[in-house]
């Protein structure tokens, strides 16, 4: 028997002692090749984000169902939105703030909890200061959320951020899609404690919030190193202008958006004579091309970058816009399915951009951008229900289609961004 080369003993050599080596923890900074997006996860995170927003939807919904029963003004009406969205909004930095620094995995299902109460209360009010108190409950649940959720799905993004921040999205608008339609089949014939069946969909999104958390609980290593990473070293006026920027586009978004979430019904109603099962048709397929173009806006933005998406999506939707407060209800709804579809692609690269210019505070700028998405929108709904009471629902509607043009200030964001974190 011939002696073993010198070569083959040294690659044998070679592989086993690569073999023992151990293997890095992939972190938002290997590089994309190396990392694979975790599918169930995402989808899981996705599942729970569709649960959580579909409740959340079910109170606009209601909201001509609860107008006539208690006697509401539009102002009213306005304030039971903005005691939710502010809730919803002012908790989520500071939540994801704190959890940057000391992750609470366990938050998720517990905010989920607090939900079960809000939504219990809701099923039986029987006075407006206790439907104020129950969407304040619902909103506290929605702050817990979104940030720890939108954490868990970019941790398992495999550095697809956009793709995974749109999937993430998708499952919210997917759910806020479904709720107007789920309140009109259910609650609409059978009145407010109707909204009780409600409740079987959030034990639901706790069990699958449990299991998103035992997931967390078994990667807490790679998290720590991901939040390792040295930062690049950004110039503050950069960062302060690339926020500035992001902040009036968020501004512009939501307030149109809001004015389609909250009043679409009552303007459908008021301009055209539709009954309010119809209205929450059309309602719901507005809120489906939400959906869809979310879907679209991450994928696109990981591939062209996330300016080039914010540019479509609001330069793009100015026409449609300015043309819908003059169309009729057929045109009205092909436009409200266009705008929904083109302006919904922006707010996963408005997400990722502000992440990436903010490195090393995923939590706290997640937080951030769905406080500032849900803060607007309450103070908006509040704001377009007084005007709404004072020059009329279709007069704000002419009013908001001017939105979209604010998109030109993103001429004015720092140029093709990377992945710092």
């Amino acid at each position: 028997m011939s002696p073993p080369s010198l070569t083959a003993t040294a690659d044998a050599g070679a592989t086993a002692q690569a073999a023992a080596a151990p293997q890095p923890v992939p972190t938002s900074s290997t590089p994309l090749s190396a990392q694979t997006m975790v599918l169930p996860v995402v989808g899981a995170a996705a599942l729970a984000h569709l649960l959580n927003d579909l409740i959340q939807a079910v109170l606009p919904a209601l909201y001509p169902m609860l107008k006539t029963q208690y006697s509401l003004s539009f102002a009213q009406i306005g304030w039971i939105s903005l005691i939710y969205q502010v809730t919803a909004s002012l908790l989520q930095p500071w939540i994801g703030l704190f959890t940057d620094k000391r992750p609470m995995p366990y938050l998720l299902p517990a905010g989920m909890g607090v939900t079960f109460v809000g939504v219990l209360l809701l099923a039986v009010s029987t006075t407006y200061p206790m439907l104020l108190l129950a969407a304040a409950l619902v909103g506290v649940g929605s702050s817990t959320f979104h940030p720890e959720a939108s954490r868990v799905a970019r941790m398992a993004s495999g550095g697809r951020f956009g793709t995974a921040q749109s999937c993430f999205q998708v499952g919210g608008n997917a759910g806020s899609a479904l709720g107007p339609l789920l309140a009109a089949a259910v609650v609409v014939p059978r009145g407010q404690t109707a909204i009780a069946w409600f409740l079987i969909v959030v034990v639901f999104a706790i069990v699958v919030l449990l299991r998103i958390t035992g997931w967390t609980v078994r990667h807490t290593q790679a998290k720590s190193v991901a939040r390792q990473a040295p930062p690049p070293k950004l110039d503050m006026r950069t960062v302060t202008r690339a926020l500035a920027v992001i902040a009036i586009l968020m501004f512009a978004k939501f307030v149109y958006v809001a004015s389609f979430s909250n009043y679409f019904t009552f303007y459908l109603i008021e301009r055209f004579g539709v009954s309010l099962q119809d209205a929450q048709l059309y309602l719901f397929a507005f809120l489906a091309a939400v959906a869809a173009g979310t879907f679209a806006g991450g994928p696109v933005g990981d591939r062209i970058g996330r300016k080039a998406v914010i540019w479509v999506s609001f330069l793009g939707v100015a026409p449609f816009a300015l043309m819908l407060p003059h169309a009729n209800l057929f045109w009205t709804a092909v436009l409200s399915i266009v705008i929904g579809l083109v302006m919904s692609s922006a707010f996963a690269a408005l997400v990722v951009y502000a992440q990436e210019t903010v490195p090393g505070r995923v939590g706290m700028v997640g937080g951030l951008m769905f406080g500032l998405m849900f803060g607007i929108s309450g103070v908006a709904a509040a704001g377009l229900g007084q005007l709404a009471d004072t020059h009329g629902i279709v007069w704000v509607y002419q009013l908001v289609a001017f939105m979209p043009l604010l998109g030109l200030v993103t001429a004015f964001l720092p140029g093709k961004r990377r992945a710092f974190v």
